[in-house]
């Protein structure tokens, strides 16, 4: 292993507390970030578990934090950076290790953070729970970054399930190798790489027998799934050997490009009900030039071609999307192009994001950056247009019955309604729910709020 290493001030602050480590071990775990994160957070607490650490909030104290971060954007870096600090200042006694997609780009900021006393990049965070022991012993450098285009830290059990959650999250691989010019998280991921079939299979297998209802396909770039592979393999073909699988349960894709929406793909998810009818696009922005710039697989034409086509085939699906503003050089003519796909396209739940400039990037270099203040009045014209389809799609789905995944009991939080999640995404709240958390039941749409439909229980 290539290790980075920095030169850093012994720690020194082996407390009681930490000597009594082996009497009680306790972690707490911060997820930032995405899909992924979230799914290899899973598998290190159930490591953990399995050394007979207990888990336990990251609110409460814990003799080691862990702290899983994102880099996708600047905030996600200084968000990361505060969760750091936090965690050190709630507990100044505890072990903090720090790995994710901040530790990997910027491992030496991590460090530099006093009260940090591990950092772990993306090609050992699999490793971290064999790393404790030895890290408690001194033994470990106080960095430990490899590269992750020629090493890669895969899966090596089964998530039995995720804490909390109705949703199960299953990673399908890993990296991307497109390289967007203002993206960094191929640097911190490393390129594409897909993960055998067999054991996506298993993985999904295991949590339908523990009760998972719904299951999330993710990764950094789904669409690529199988392009490393020899054959035909690709994500249509991993739904087909999925969506086969006995059981009552759903499957969700996470972020896809939609120049991997094939006719494949679209011919599989309209075959059977067990493919939820919605798409999250990462489409960034609606004009050509724009997107070129980006570096981006898909044009405006291609955008709109391949929505169209999927449309036709499936009427009632549901878009979230990406979208960036204030991509440098960004007119107001682009960005006019931009609010006018999540009308014409009908995306009810756009994402919507600032550029952020990133060291290293080459979007960084571009000279014409648009203003801040320009940026986030365009975001909220986004996020207005957005509200607006969700509205009419919303009206549209009144009087309907959808099969919904019940989620939450009822509460005085919410009305004494259950909370539930239709299969095209919507949230719904429901009186006389006829089954508990995590079960089935169809409703009829009678009603919506400001974010939520509401519905009642129906036969």
């Amino acid at each position: 292993m290539n290790s980075v290493n920095v030169d850093l001030p012994s720690l020194g602050h082996c407390s009681d507390s930490r000597q009594s480590l082996q009497l009680s071990k306790t972690v707490a775990i911060t997820t930032m970030g995405c899909k992924v994160n979230a799914f290899e957070s899973e598998l290190l607490s159930q490591k953990l578990s399995d050394m007979a650490y207990r888990r336990v909030e990251r609110t409460e104290s814990a003799d080691v934090f862990l702290i899983n971060t994102c880099t996708v954007t600047a905030e996600a870096d200084r968000q990361a950076r505060q969760q750091v600090r936090r965690a050190i200042r709630a507990n100044p006694d505890a072990w903090v290790v720090v790995t994710g997609c901040y530790a990997q780009v910027d491992p030496q900021a991590c460090a530099r953070i006093p009260g940090v006393d591990l950092v772990v990049g993306n090609s050992k965070k699999l490793d971290i729970p064999a790393l404790l022991e030895p890290l408690y012993a001194g033994e470990l450098p106080p960095v430990m970054v490899s590269d992750v285009d020629t090493e890669i830290s895969l899966p090596d059990q089964l998530v039995s399930g995720f804490e909390g959650r109705t949703r199960a999250f299953v990673q399908i691989q890993q990296g991307c190798d497109q390289g967007c010019t203002f993206c960094i998280i191929h640097t911190a991921r490393g390129p594409n790489r897909s993960f055998a079939p067999t054991l996506i299979k298993r993985q999904v297998e295991r949590l339908i027998l523990n009760g998972y209802r719904e299951i999330v396909l993710c990764g950094v770039d789904i669409g690529s799934y199988g392009s490393d592979f020899a054959g035909n393999v690709d994500l249509a073909a991993l739904l087909n050997e999925l969506r086969g699988l006995p059981g009552d349960f759903r499957l969700r894709l996470s972020s896809i490009d939609p120049a991997h929406i094939s006719d494949r793909l679209i011919s599989c998810m309209a075959d059977d009900h067990k493919i939820c009818p919605q798409l999250h696009l990462s489409l960034q922005s609606g004009n050509t030039l724009i997107l070129k710039r980006m570096k981006r697989r898909a044009t405006r034409e291609v955008l709109y071609e391949r929505i169209g086509a999927i449309r036709k085939s499936i009427p009632e699906l549901i878009l979230s999307a990406d979208i960036m503003v204030g991509f440098p050089t960004e007119s107001e003519a682009h960005f006019a192009q931009t609010l006018a796909a999540v009308h014409e396209l009908e995306v009810p739940f756009p994402h919507v994001f600032s550029y952020s400039q990133r060291p290293g990037t080459p979007a960084a270099r571009i000279p014409r950056q648009v203003p801040a203040l320009e940026k986030k009045l365009r975001a909220q014209q986004v996020r207005d247009a957005g509200m607006k389809v969700w509205r009419e799609v919303a009206q549209r789905l009144v009087g309907t019955t959808q099969r919904v995944l019940l989620e939450d009991a009822a509460s005085a939080e919410n009305g004494e309604m259950m909370k539930a999640r239709a299969a095209n995404y919507f949230t719904v709240y429901l009186e006389g729910a006829q089954s508990d958390s995590n079960g089935w039941q169809n409703v009829e749409i009678t009603g919506f709020g400001k974010d939520s439909l509401i519905a009642r229980g129906s036969t």
